[in-house]
């Protein structure tokens, strides 16, 4: 499936991880040692901007991730942290996560509108559905809720927040001084949502923002997860490991989107690449290298050994995993990621150790060290293939991961006409080529 003779811009977003993806980046005496400097992102967010990349991208989760005693594990809010670097900036988008499994709809509608109506029109939200123990057990559950079920409450929640952004209607405020009139109170109305999940009368308290809807951006590649980004999704970050995976998921959910009576070509698929980019290609690989060589491989084994749902001593650092590890349909937790990560092991018949090695970059998604033409090689051959529309950038270390890329592989992909030179729209939704969404309770023209 090529698309040479009918090329569109690609997409690109800088996904930003505290001080780079790899888990050892920050051990080297050249990264930072902490993620939660808010001046580290406001210059990640300048150079970002001025690659003219589509969006900052951060994620969360309500739970402490990993062993803080090894590992940076200090994560700032991502809206709270997206509205101070909106002020720093003025066209890149800002994409946060927020779970719907431990958020209510009112609260996260508001959050999202008040962060587009502060940068301007460019805010977007990943929506997830947050599986783990440890993050049931900080909202009062013992565990997770069953996968189907997450994703049934996502549904309701998105119906509930998209209601809640356009219970205000667009020209709902007149603010006439002279008359006393701030709103007209027709044009703001009670949503009076009643689900087996929500029950929410609204109207938000805040007025429709400049997209009218964030963007949304779905992240999950399990059956309910597709059939989720096919009828909600703008967006889909996703992880593939090899181009005919790549090409298998991006036709699958564009199909199953068509089959709902979306236009295909307005969910963008961007899966995730995490780029060691050198000089030349041994100086790319002996960084690639570096980077593996500061792996504490005790600690690694033990959180894969977790994310596998099997004792650790069950992981021999030098054999390949054993054979009876839990299935897909045994687990609750990301199912797509889980079933990635062992068909990588099994594909490849690497051992533990090798496993820890590929998964350390980049926790499943494609890790790819050289130079910065063959990034952009890769890039546009995934592109052309149909694997992809653009690519969620992991840079391995922050922030010279993400300056070499937006000095040296983004004027490649400009001059291949791949990537824009200048922005030409204000909003993320500009960016993607979105138009802004009609309000479903109000007529768009009135009345």
């Amino acid at each position: 499936m090529s698309r040479d003779a009918d090329r569109k811009p690609l997409h690109l977003n800088a996904f930003l991880m505290t001080v780079g993806h790899h888990e050892a980046a920050w051990r080297l005496p050249r990264s930072p040692a902490d993620g939660t400097d808010v001046e580290h992102y406001k210059n990640l967010a300048r150079v970002a901007e001025r690659g003219r990349l589509d969006s900052l991208f951060l994620a969360d989760g309500p739970a402490l991730h990993g062993d803080p005693g090894r590992r940076p594990a200090s994560i700032l809010e991502p809206t709270v942290l997206l509205t101070a670097l909106a002020g720093v900036t003025s066209r890149i988008g800002l994409i946060a996560t927020a779970s719907t499994s431990y958020n209510e709809p009112y609260n996260l509608a508001r959050r999202f509108a008040s962060l587009d109506h502060v940068s301007g029109g460019r805010a977007g939200w990943n929506i997830v559905t947050t599986a783990g123990a440890d993050a049931a057990r900080n909202f009062g559950l013992d565990d997770t809720p069953p996968h189907h079920e997450r994703y049934l409450r996502a549904a309701e929640f998105i119906d509930v927040a998209t209601k809640l952004w356009d219970s205000w209607a667009d020209d709902a405020v007149v603010a006439d001084k002279a008359r006393g009139v701030y709103a007209l109170a027709e044009r703001v109305r009670r949503i009076e949502h009643r689900g087996p999940h929500f029950r929410v009368d609204g109207p938000l308290n805040v007025r429709r923002s400049p997209q009218g809807h964030p963007l949304l951006v779905q992240a999950g590649s399990s059956e309910d997860g597709k059939d989720f980004a096919a009828r909600y999704a703008e967006a889909v970050f996703t992880a593939q490991q090899t181009l005919e995976e790549g090409v298998a998921f991006y036709k699958d959910v564009k199909q199953r989107a068509a089959a709902l009576g979306r236009d295909p070509d307005r969910i963008k698929i961007l899966p995730g690449i995490v780029p060691v980019i050198g000089d030349t290609e041994a100086d790319a690989l002996e960084l690639d290298a570096e980077l593996d060589r500061h792996i504490v491989p005790e600690y690694a084994r033990r959180q894969l050994a977790n994310f596998l749902g099997v004792p650790a001593e069950r992981l021999v650092l030098d054999e390949e995993l054993p054979d009876d590890i839990p299935t897909e349909d045994e687990i609750q937790g990301a199912k797509s990621r889980f079933t990635l990560v062992v068909e990588l092991g099994r594909r490849e018949r690497l051992t533990v150790r090798q496993l820890i090695g590929r998964l350390g970059g980049g926790r499943g998604h494609r890790t790819f060290a050289g130079t910065a033409e063959q990034v952009a090689d890769t890039i546009e051959h995934w592109y052309d293939s149909g694997a992809a529309d653009g690519f969620n950038i992991m840079p391995a270390l922050l922030p010279s991961g993400l300056e070499v890329f937006v000095d040296q592989v983004v004027p490649i992909l400009q001059e291949r006409g791949l990537f824009r030179t200048e922005y030409t729209g204000t909003t993320l939704r500009e960016h993607y080529g979105l138009e802004r969404p009609a309000n479903r309770l109000f007529d768009p023209v009135g009345g």
